[in-house]
């Protein structure tokens, strides 16, 4: 008899647009190519250095890091701007505490030896980690917030609602690329793109207006696949048609693309 064929894998052949920063892309590239798919790399922000300014506002943040009570960390990106420059100079004070917006941010932490981490379970958003009872009672408390530039207000505004005192420490910055947007016009235009996957609200922003005025009907027409319910509905008020949310992290990302797909609809 002869031998069964194997069974292809779940993404087989769907082309995937990753828009993570370059820093970034590679991993969930790799996990899109273990399940079969053709990761189409086009990143919708850069993470740079904070200006000197912002650098010098950080520094002042480390040089009196034992004066806070709590540190949180918005995300990887934060962990890594921050801890890398706090491990050039000093060590944490065992008694702050550490807080992590998301999974993906504990994860970094851990990469510098940090273990004890404040971290919400299930939804992975300020809303998420404002409801657990660790941030409940903090009157009188001394917060520092470790984040790129600008960003929501919700996480530090209701800390000081609560009676916590907050201070910013900007580690990395968020700037636009410069989108040559022609490969993922071609693309389109030879039906390469079965989904794109958003990471954030300011990318996906970046994306509808780089992709222009000819570009936009394609897009919307193309399923997204985002991390956070924000995003998606962001995507729908763009005109977005077929949308998906995600877990925060690559594995997520790819299991989404997997459930899309696997909806009898999405099989042909």
């Amino acid at each position: 008899m002869p031998a069964e064929s194997a069974s292809p894998l779940p993404l087989a052949g769907r082309g995937i647009v990753v828009t993570r920063p370059r820093v970034q892309a590679e991993a969930l590239a790799a996990r899109l190519r273990a399940a079969g798919g053709v990761p189409i790399l086009f990143p919708l922000l850069e993470i740079r250095e904070p200006d000197a300014a912002a650098l010098a506002a950080l520094d002042r943040v480390i040089g009196r890091i034992d004066q806070y009570d709590l540190a949180i960390f918005v995300s990887p990106n934060a962990v890594s701007g921050a801890m890398q420059r706090i491990a050039d100079k000093r060590r944490l004070p065992l008694r702050l505490r550490i807080a992590a917006v998301g999974p993906g941010s504990a994860r970094e932490l851990a990469r510098f030896g940090i273990g004890d981490v404040i971290v919400p379970q299930q939804r992975f958003d300020s809303e998420a980690l404002l409801a657990l009872p660790q941030l409940a009672d903090i009157a009188g408390q001394r917060i520092v917030i470790f984040r790129g530039n600008g960003g929501r207000p919700l996480l530090g505004d209701t800390l000081v609602a609560r009676g916590a005192v907050v201070e910013y420490a900007e580690c990395y910055r968020r700037v636009m690329p410069q989108l040559d947007t022609a490969p993922l016009l071609d693309a389109w235009k030879h039906h390469r793109i079965d989904a794109i996957t958003i990471t954030s609200s300011e990318g996906l922003r970046n994306l509808f207006e780089g992709v222009g005025e000819s570009g936009r009907p394609l897009l919307q027409e193309t399923p997204l696949i985002a991390t956070h319910r924000r995003i998606a509905d962001a995507a729908r008020a763009l005109g977005a048609v077929a949308v998906a949310v995600a877990g925060p992290d690559d594995e997520a990302l790819v299991a989404g693309l997997i459930a899309y797909f696997a909806q009898p609809a999405q099989q042909h």
